[in-house]
Formats: C-alpha cells, structure tokens, sequence
C-alpha cells in the first residue's frame, strides 16, 4: 500500500488520477494532511503504520520565503520534525527527507530552512544510536523502551527537477507561448537540473543503500546557463531567441545566488557502489543542543517574528549569509 499524504487537495486529485491510469495494479490510498498538524499526522501513523517515508513536502520559492520566513519554518522545519518524531513513535523502517543543493552554504530563507531540517534528522539518526542518550521534550518517552527505536534517517540532497512544479521549464513554456518575453534573472545564473524519472530513481536507491545518518549526494553533472536552456527552449517551438521571442533579463531576486553548490567548503563526498550517488561528510551536531535550538526557533515562528526567525536561523547555521535580502544586516547578530 502506497500512501498519498499532501494539503494541496489539487495535487493530491491529480497525482491519484495519474495514478489510476498508469498503475492499475498498485494498491494506493489518497490522505488529505498537513505536515505541520501533529495530531493529524499521528493519525496517519497510527492508522496506516507506514514502513517507509518520503518527506518531500517542503515550501521550496526563494523570494516567497525570503518574504515569509516564519512560514518557512513552520513548514520546513517543524513538519519534518513532526514527521521524523511521528516515524520513530511509530516504528517506521526507514525515513528518507528530501533536500536541496540550496542547503549549503545558504544565501536565504529557504536554503538555510532546509539545511536545518537536514541537522535535524541526521542529529536525530545518530543520537538513536548513542548508547545511554536521554532524550527530552516530546521524544521523553524513548528512555522508558526495552528496546532501541528501529528508525533509520537518510537525507537526499540534489538540485532542480525539470518539469516539476515551479521549475523554469513550465514557466518558459507559457512565456514562448504569449509571445515572449522570456525573462531569465541574471545573464550568467547557472543551475544543476536533472530529469523527474532520475531524481525518483536516485532517490528511491539511495533510501535503500542508506543504513542511517548519510546525507547523499547526486551527481547532477555540469550545471547549466539558464540563458542557454531559454534559447534551447525558443529554438525547439521553431523560433528565433532575441529576434522571435525577446529575452529579458530581471536582476537577480532577494536571496538568489548565480551558481548552486552540492557541497560547503568544510564538506567533502565518499564513493558508494553507485556512480552517481555520493556520501556528503558533513559536519555533525549534538541531538540535545539542537533540540533546544530548534525549539526556540519554532517558538518565533509561532509567534511571527520574522527578525528572531531570522536570527536564530543564522545562529543554528553558521554559514548562512544573506544575500540581495533585508536580513543582510542580521548576518553578524547571532545569539547564543
């Protein structure tokens, strides 16, 4: 059984009549949840006793959360605690999270958001398997088992996905369409891209070689020129770029970097048996400090404060550096 669990009651519509064309056979079910709703999602768990997790579900436009930070974090952050915390309550096998290359060494909101979700469920992983960890707050109730929580912890981390939803793809698509223009931020903006079937078969193999706590690298190949990508795409509808269908160019965004890295300058990658799978080594936390890092943040999200959001994100990740944003001045004010 295959469990559906999205807030976007579209999506979730059109992702199960998708799947009742193509899959016929698959016994699959449609659930209607909020990641950031505990009680509903303990229900799913407790329900459906899922054996494996994907958590995709993240807020993932830069400017939008550069605008909103609270709400990046409420749904970043504290969904996939709540997810990674419901998977180990009940018994799930192994939990496999979603990430991006926008997690490292972040400019904005939603890179750094990700990259704090990702210490959370590799800190999380590793302080299962310490010996004698006591835990608190809501995962208190670990220190009364007879027996270790059985969850394994693997985070993904990969670029842009071509043809999902928000990518340039679409969006140039319908800009060719009316006529043009077609406007691409910056002249020299490079992105790592790679196709929706690689990305689900990259992601569905590294959940099943990971043993616990890796953070795994794709190989993405050579990152493109979104200009170029936009000629490609004017010349494959039979047109000319700059004489057919204008190209404009709009200044980069808040928080926009020109290129995307797949490693920090403190992280290096081990070989796995896959050539295009790589182990990122990471800097490691301590599960307790974290925690208690984390719940501070949440408390000023739940409160809206976006300046204490702000600054508390930076202080949990230190490489995070504002970029283009408001939040530029914040980058020294860190807090203990």
């Amino acid at each position: 059984l295959i469990i559906l669990c999205d807030q976007s009651e579209t999506a979730l519509h059109n992702i199960y009549l998708e799947l009742e064309e193509t899959h016929t056979n698959t016994n699959f079910h449609a659930f209607v949840g909020d990641v950031r709703d505990e009680k509903r999602m303990d229900y799913l768990f407790e329900t459906y006793k899922p054996h494996y997790v994907y958590h995709a579900a993240a807020y993932k436009h830069v400017p939008l959360m550069e605008d909103n930070p609270a709400e990046a974090i409420k749904t970043n952050v504290m969904g996939t605690k709540t997810i990674a915390d419901m998977a180990v309550k009940h018994g799930v096998h192994k939990f496999v999270m979603i990430s991006t290359d926008k997690a490292v060494n972040p400019t904005n909101v939603m890179g750094a958001s990700k990259r704090i979700a990702e210490i959370y469920v590799q800190s999380l992983n590793n302080s299962l398997s310490t010996n004698n960890f006591v835990f608190s707050n809501g995962l208190s109730y670990i220190n009364d088992l007879n027996v270790k929580p059985i969850t394994k912890f693997i985070t993904t981390r990969f670029g842009n996905v071509l043809g999902s939803n928000g990518s340039v793809i679409p969006r140039f698509k319908q800009q060719i369409e009316k006529g043009g223009p077609v406007t691409v931020t910056h002249p020299e903006i490079t992105r790592y891209f790679m196709t929706i079937p690689e990305a689900c078969r990259l992601v569905l193999e590294a959940g099943c070689m990971g043993k616990g706590g890796e953070i795994f690298i794709f190989d993405m190949g050579k990152s493109v020129k979104i200009v170029e990508l936009a000629k490609k795409m004017i010349r494959l509808a039979g047109l000319e770029p700059n004489q057919d269908i204008k190209i404009q160019y709009s200044g980069l965004r808040p928080g926009e970097k020109l290129f995307e890295e797949l490693l920090n300058d403190n992280e290096n990658t081990m070989p796995t048996h896959h050539e295009k799978i790589m182990i990122g080594r990471v800097r490691e936390y301590v599960f307790s400090e974290i925690e208690t890092q984390i719940y501070t943040l949440l408390q000023h999200a739940k409160r809206n404060d976006d300046r204490q959001v702000v600054v508390a994100m930076k202080t949990l990740v230190k490489e995070y550096k504002s970029k283009n944003s408001i939040f530029e001045e914040l980058d020294d004010v860190q807090t203990d």
